[in-house]
């Protein structure tokens, strides 16, 4: 049992003996390593053995007796086969899909078992149809019954929690199978909108509502795709309109952001600041007062009205400002009323015609290609939004039938429920229920749902059994095709049939009852309500089928008015086509001439540019040019100062200041290391002076500068000779400027001359541009405008009749020419009411003229006044603005703030410094004590030391016989002293260290 083992042996009455001990069963259940047997046991009975192993089974055995033990069988062992050396072996089973004897055993199995599930399952079926049919009998039965007999549905339930509990269980289920289903659900979800994206989404549906009552009807548009090129040419547009509105945008927040910098970087703003994050920074932890408080308080509340004075002053400064800057001159003309004098003149009264050769186009009413196209695209879009508009007035209309219908049905089912209850002869024709028409829901045509798709799937099967070869007999083939036919029966059909029978048995079986007086009231005030409800039910049928009628006469009438709008919109859309046409063939020649255009106004604004540059740096040369002449006239004005007054020299001098020569300058020489000492003594510098002779016949002087004349002073000469240097270089470089000069006014005069040509050629293309704008509007006039007039619009009658010939008219819309006939009579009177405003204005500029004068007397009395008051009480005149900003000097009083701090810093560190020389003056008072008390004692030492010493001079001087006798134990106390003075030493030095 060690192994999980079991043997089992059989005993007999005769006794146990060896031999009966060979014959044994070996049950092997349990487990080899882990199944040792712990317990056996028998059952009550004695039937059973059970076994329990330490694997944790359990095993049960029968006990068989020997009657119901098998008897063994005799086994005849067949002769062997002849002729088998001849046959042909069994092939092996190759297949690995075969099945195996096991395998085959377990189908078996298996068949057998769902056999009897099945006929359990139809048993179970059979007893539930049979209740069922008893359910409905009973429920028959209790309708038959009087209303006021009858039970409610709440009664014929056992118990609510059943069904509660089998509806949670079923939702469990469904919540349990869409988790189940979710992945292929979205995935078949998303798969059909892509195809509803690709097909039905591109469908174009025409949905036509009709009228209940009436053949009106009415049909939505069909609409186009609106064109992707005049979408993107839209948008362009309105990102182009939209870059200026974000630059506008960032330069105002830039401009704030300035203003606000400057308004922080002000200095007493920031200097009240800094005050303010002193005050409030926690890091810096000094002992403050009370009145230090109040001092910064009262600083802080003079900072604060002298921030909100200042204020006041820069408004007050900043309104007179805004007022001087608002005064008109004398000569100001209002701008507005300029520009309505200018558009006056140049449209009223004035209607040229784009015909007229006079006709000039503006730049913004030039028309070029993108104009057009945009205006199209905006036009299409237009149409397009109205229709789509109307179509979804038309879709909201079909869903007010489709709501309607729903309405009718549900009040016909009411009046049905009534008419029940009412004799046939009482009934009242009920209206028919209004249908959908096909073309009302278009969208179901591409519509599936599991139905359809089902019967089409069934019909597909249909089609290829159809199409495959026939088999069988005729009679076969027959009953296959009509039980494909014939629908199944459903078990709610039989129900009803079988309670139909049973309610018939129970109708015979019941006994009739008369009616009581009370019932019968009762019947007839029911009867009433009834009359009432139907009656009432049918006016609102009709009522809303008329409303409903009502609804789509006015929408068509909406629609009729707007297919004429939508017809000239699309006249309107053709004649721009045709614009576009013709502009687009003149669209490259219109570029070649604005491309011109635009080179010449870049060679124009690259002129422009150099023009400035030379302007400029013609204004330096001119600069650099005064500059030279300043400096030749101080450097002849040093020269007079130099010579004095009554200088015999002065005209020798003159000239040799003035005298031409050339100023030649040589390259500088580098020492070399050996050279001789002459060649050191060199200049590196020397200039060659060639004298020019004079003209006008005079004889030519020769002046030798390199000698000082006669009597003169060296150093005058020297002087002269550097100073004619300097206005040679002056003279030199004056030259150059000039120069310079003038070849930039070459230059500058060419650009001018170019310039202009320029601009004659810009001129030109200018005016062959206009040309060109007006050849291309002539073309555009030439193009026929289909314009939808009625009879009763003309009105250039010839003789009462319609004329022929139409070129020559003008089409005006009914407004327009009611504009204008008004406009005459406005004009009229608003030349009447302009007079009488001239007429008072100018005795109201009168009268203001006349209170200027008076307004300016009283202003400079009161100056007067005012002047002679601060004389009289300050001496002089004083402003009174910038005493009031400067009234409280705010740096002086934050300074005496912080004094006022540092002394009550240094007066605490004073106290503590007081406080601690108290504590050192205490400790010193007690070492003085101490050190007077060791001085006495030192004293008192001092004088036992002499009187000792007296002693022992004595003793060692005495001849007393008296101390021979004691000489011995003398000798011991004069040691005993010497110990005792040389401690009273050592003392003595130790006290004098502590008091040094």
């Amino acid at each position: 049992m060690q192994d999980g083992s079991l043997r089992a042996y059989p005993l007999r009455e005769e006794g146990i003996s060896e031999g009966a001990l060979k014959d044994y069963w070996y049950l092997n259940v349990h487990d080899n390593d882990n199944g040792q047997i712990r317990g056996i046991c028998c059952s009550h009975d004695d039937r059973c053995l059970i076994t329990c192993g330490g694997d944790g089974n359990i095993f049960t055995f029968d006990f068989l007796s020997e009657e119901e033990v098998p008897k063994e069988l005799e086994v005849t062992i067949p002769p062997p086969r002849k002729g088998l050396e001849k046959e042909k072996a069994t092939e092996d089973i190759k297949d690995p899909d075969a099945y195996t004897i096991e395998k085959y055993q377990q189908k078996k199995e298996h068949e057998r078992k769902m056999k009897e599930a099945e006929e359990k399952k139809n048993k179970k079926r059979e007893e539930l149809s049979a209740l069922r049919q008893d359910f409905v009998f009973l429920l028959q039965k209790n309708q038959e019954l009087p209303k006021h007999m009858q039970l409610p549905r709440e009664e014929f339930e056992m118990d609510r929690r059943i069904f509660e509990e089998l509806h949670r269980q079923t939702l469990q289920r469904i919540q349990s199978v869409q988790k189940q289903l979710a992945w292929e659900h979205e995935k078949q979800f998303i798969g059909l909108q892509k195809l509803q994206t690709q097909f039905r989404d591109s469908l174009e549906f025409t949905l036509t509502v009709h009228a209940i009552q009436s053949n009106h009807q009415i049909s939505t548009y069909s609409l186009r795709t609106v064109s992707e090129k005049y979408a993107q040419d839209k948008k362009q547009e309105d990102s182009k309109g939209a870059v200026p509105k974000e630059k506008w945008t960032a330069l105002k927040e830039a401009e704030q952001a300035e203003e606000e910098i400057s308004r922080e970087t002000s200095p007493m703003h920031r200097a009240f600041e800094n005050e303010a994050e002193r005050l409030k920074t926690p890091d810096v932890q000094k002992p403050t007062t009370r009145y230090i408080e109040s001092r910064r308080q009262k600083i802080r509340r003079l900072i604060e009205k002298y921030d909100a004075l200042k204020a006041k002053i820069m408004k007050r400064r900043a309104e007179w400002h805004e007022l001087y800057k608002s005064k008109p001159r004398h000569s100001h003309e209002n701008s507005k009323d300029a520009e309505e004098i200018k558009e006056a003149r140049e449209n009223i009264g004035c209607y040229r015609l784009k015909s007229a050769t006079d006709y000039t186009l503006t730049a913004d009413e030039r028309i070029n290609t993108e104009k057009k196209m945009m205006q199209l695209a905006i036009l299409e879009d237009l149409i397009h939004k109205t229709k789509v508009n109307m179509n979804k007035e038309i879709v909201s209309l079909r869903d007010l039938k489709v709501s309607t219908i729903d309405e009718i049905k549900s009040l016909v089912k009411e009046v049905k429920s009534i008419q029940a209850n009412l004799d046939v002869s009482e009934h009242l024709p009920i209206p028919p229920i209004p249908q959908l028409h096909p073309d009302e829901v278009p969208e179901k045509i591409v519509e599936c749902s599991s139905d359809v798709l089902l019967k089409f799937k069934e019909e597909q099967e249909a089609k290829a059994k159809l199409e495959e070869p026939l088999e069988g007999c005729p009679s076969s083939r027959a009953f296959r095709h009509v039980f494909l036919k014939t629908p199944p029966m459903e078990e709610g059909d039989a129900m009803a049939q079988a309670g139909n029978a049973s309610g018939q048995q129970a109708a015979f079986e019941m006994e009739k009852v008369e009616p009581t007086e009370m019932e019968l009231e009762i019947l007839k005030r029911e009867k009433i309500k009834n009359l009432y409800l139907q009656e009432t039910l049918i006016k609102k049928i009709n009522t809303l089928v008329i409303n409903f009628d009502a609804e789509l006469r006015l929408l068509r009438h909406k629609k009729l008015k707007m297919d004429v709008q939508m017809k000239s919109a699309d006249l309107r859309c053709i004649t721009c086509c045709e614009e576009l046409l013709i502009l687009k063939k003149l669209e490259i020649h219109e570029n070649l001439l604005e491309e011109q255009i635009c080179a010449i106004i870049n060679k124009q604004e690259d002129i422009h540019s150099k023009l400035k540059s030379y302007l400029a740096q013609m204004e330096d040369r001119k600069c650099e040019i005064v500059i030279l002449e300043e400096r030749e006239k101080a450097l002849y004005a040093s020269f007079e100062a130099s010579l004095g007054e009554n200088n015999e020299f002065a005209d020798v001098l003159t000239d040799i200041l003035k005298k031409e020569v050339e100023y030649v300058e040589k390259e500088e020489v580098r020492k070399e290391a050996g050279e001789q000492n002459e060649n050191e003594e060199e200049d590196d510098e020397k200039p060659d002076l060639k004298t020019d002779e004079e003209n006008g016949g005079s004889e030519s002087i020769v002046f030798d500068d390199s000698v000082c004349p006669e009597g003169c002073s060296e150093d005058l000469f020297l002087n002269t000779i550097q100073l004619r240097q300097q206005r040679i270089g002056i003279e030199k470089a004056l030259e150059e400027e000039k120069k310079a000069a003038a070849e930039l006014k070459k230059e500058y005069n060419a650009l001018a001359i170019k310039a202009k040509e320029i601009e004659t050629s810009l001129d030109r293309t200018n005016r062959e541009l206009e040309a060109f704008q007006w050849e291309k509007l002539h073309k555009l006039n030439e193009l026929d405008v289909v314009v939808p007039l009625r009879l009763h619009q003309v009105q250039c009658l010839v003789d009462g009749e319609m004329p022929r010939d139409f070129s020559q008219t003008l089409v005006f819309t009914n407004q327009s020419l009611q504009y204008l006939k008004k406009r005459i009579v406005d004009l009229r009177n608003e030349k009447i009411m302009q007079r009488e405003i001239h007429k008072k204005a100018k005795e109201q500029h009168k009268q203001l003229l006349q209170d200027k004068k008076e307004m300016e007397m009283e202003i400079q009395e009161l100056e007067e006044r005012c002047n002679n008051l601060m004389m009289e009480k300050f001496g002089r005149l004083v402003d009174f603005e910038a005493v009031q900003v400067h009234s409280v000097n705010i740096p002086m009083e934050q300074m005496k703030v912080r004094i006022m701090e540092k002394e009550y810093e240094h007066f605490v560190e004073l106290k503590e410094w007081e406080e601690r020389i108290v504590v050192l003056q205490h400790q010193l008072t007690k070492l003085t004590r101490e050190n007077t008390s060791k001085l006495h004692q030192l004293n008192r030492f001092c004088q036992e030391k002499h009187q000792l010493e007296t002693e022992l001079e004595l003793l060692t001087t005495g001849q007393g016989g008296e101390f021979e006798g004691t000489r011995s134990a003398d000798l011991k106390e004069t040691a005993r002293l010497e110990s005792r003075l040389m401690h009273m030493t050592c003392e003595v030095a130790l006290l004098r260290e502590e008091i040094s």
